[in-house]
């Protein structure tokens, strides 16, 4: 692979040692751009004409990414992975919910007249979207960098994407053995998307993945359960836990995205996933961020048990309290870097933890 990051296998090790609770991986969350010189001579394409064009021209945005990836910085452990993402969930369009194109993101919109039925039609346009941007990315990449995964999503929060979260919740109650069917009828359409996806995107049967830009040899992915903040201990452990697990035995790799503080109940069930690697940790908005000291007994616990922990939005004058309250096992640090000189400034800290 003739990628644009220089010191791409040394990531690649690092990474590998913090899925298996080793070492510290410093990266950031999408891109900054780097000093001097772009990494090839790839010109910008033409103001996208609308909204539509920007997320949804797979023509256009894979000349947009193409541009940006060769702009932006590499260093430390930043993925030279495109953001391919459709959406927060966009197996629930695959299915047969609605996309419609925001400025900052992609809203996901219930299908009207849901009647129930779990069903992946190939000509669904939302598949064929994901098929097009990613084979346009492939063939611009050429090898420069990877293309992620778009952020699928799986179980609850697909099935509230394409009924309603109030109709989830009711179902729940009054529905539970028609609910887990569809649940499980999601996660089946669930590999089956992720593989065709991780066919199409991998490198030597390498992938990376577009939310909180993760790497691995192998099928890693990002899951979820935001839902689960409305939902009871029990019916966590009902509804969402036995899809997890299926997933985490099925992927190579695993981190677990636990969201706000009433999600933070759930974590107990969620360190009980046998093969799960990590957890991702995002206190929400108005509360402080992944590097504050209020995280840090969430953080020990985590490792405790033996997962890795990916902490943040972590400031550069909080990393090395950070380091000295949690240890230098098992982190993956993400800071949101303004240039490449904050990323050299973390560097030095970072250095002498390792």
């Amino acid at each position: 692979m003739d990628t644009w990051k220089t010191n791409f296998d040394e990531s690649k090790q690092r990474y590998l040692n913090w899925w298996n609770q080793k070492g510290i991986v410093l990266t950031m969350w999408e891109h900054t751009e780097k000093d001097g010189a772009p990494h090839a001579a790839i010109p910008p394409p033409p103001q996208a004409k609308d909204i539509d064009q920007f997320w949804f021209d797979p023509e256009w945005r894979s000349d947009y990414l193409h541009y940006k990836m060769s702009r932006y910085s590499y260093k430390a452990d930043i993925l030279p992975v495109a953001n391919t993402q459709l959406g927060p969930g966009s197996l629930a369009a695959i299915l047969g919910a609605g996309l419609e194109g925001r400025e900052d993101t992609i809203w996901i919109r219930d299908q009207k007249d849901f009647d129930g039925n779990i069903i992946w039609n190939e000509d669904n346009k939302w598949w064929q979207l994901h098929l097009d941007l990613l084979k346009a990315c492939k063939e611009k990449a050429n090898g420069h960098y990877l293309v992620g995964c778009p952020d699928l999503v799986e179980g609850l929060d697909v099935l509230a994407s394409l009924k309603g979260s109030d109709n989830v919740m009711m179902d729940m109650m009054l529905e539970p053995e028609m609910t887990l069917q569809q649940l499980q009828a999601i996660n089946e359409f669930y590999f089956k998307v992720f593989d065709r996806i991780y066919d199409s995107i991998k490198v030597e049967d390498e992938m990376a993945f577009c939310y909180f830009s993760i790497w691995g040899p192998g099928k890693v992915s990002k899951l979820q359960c935001d839902i689960s903040i409305m939902i009871s201990e029990a019916d966590f452990r009902t509804f969402s836990l036995p899809f997890l697990q299926e997933q985490c035995k099925r992927l190579d790799y695993t981190l677990y995205h636990l969201d706000g503080v009433d999600a933070i109940r759930h974590l107990d069930a969620v360190l009980e996933l046998e093969n799960l690697n990590a957890v991702q940790w995002t206190p929400g908005e108005g509360r402080p961020q992944g590097g504050n000291a209020c995280w840090y007994d969430l953080y020990r616990k985590i490792l405790q048990k033996g997962k890795s922990v990916m902490a943040n939005w972590v400031t550069l004058d909080e990393l090395q309290p950070l380091l000295d309250n949690v240890g230098n096992q098992g982190l993956n640090i993400q800071v949101d870097f303004k240039s490449e000189k904050e990323i050299d400034e973390a560097l030095k800290i970072i250095d002498r933890y390792r």
